[in-house]
C-alpha cells in the first residue's frame, strides 16, 4: 500500500513538473520526482524519529549532513557503543544496508528495526537524503 502511495506521489509530481516546467531535462525532471517521493517516504517511516534540521536531534540524530558523516559522531547525541565504535563514514551504500535492515547492519543498535527491503523506496529514500546538506 505505502509502495503504491509513493509510487503514485512521483508519478503526479513527475507529471505536473513536466508541465509547468518548459526548459528542464527529463533528467531533472526525474530526480525532482524522486526526492517528492522520498520526501513522502521520509515523513511516512523516519520523522517521527529523525529530525531534517541541523541543529535538532529527535528520538534519533538529525539527517541533516548526514551523507559524509562519520557514524555515530553527530554532537549532541547519545549514541549506542556499537555506533560510536562502527567506524565508517555514510554513503549510499551504507545507508542503503541500513535502510534495508539495520538491526542485521549493525547489532547492537537502539533503533527500531526499520526493514525497508523495496529497492525502489529505498532509491527515493536516498534522493530525499542527499537533499539534507
Amino acid at each position: 500500500m505505502m509502495k503504491a502511495l509513493i509510487s503514485g506521489l512521483a508519478t503526479l509530481v513527475f507529471s505536473i513538473s513536466i508541465s509547468t516546467t518548459a526548459h528542464a531535462s527529463d533528467d531533472d525532471l526525474y530526480k525532482e520526482a524522486m526526492v517528492a517521493a522520498g520526501y513522502a517516504a521520509f515523513q511516512h517511516r523516519c520523522i517521527a524519529c529523525h529530525s531534517m534540521e541541523s541543529s535538532k536531534n529527535s528520538f534519533g540524530p538529525s539527517l541533516h549532513g548526514v551523507l559524509g558523516r562519520k557514524a555515530g559522531s553527530l554532537p549532541r547525541y547519545s549514541y549506542s557503543e556499537a555506533m560510536k565504535k562502527a567506524g565508517f563514514i555514510w554513503d549510499d551504500n551504507y545507508l542503503r544496508d541500513w535502510i534495508a535492515d539495520n538491526e542485521s547492519f549493525l547489532p547492537g543498535t537502539r533503533m527500531r528495526h526499520v526493514a525497508i527491503s523495496d529497492i525502489t523506496e529505498q532509491d527515493y529514500l536516498l534522493a530525499f537524503i542527499k537533499t539534507l546538506r
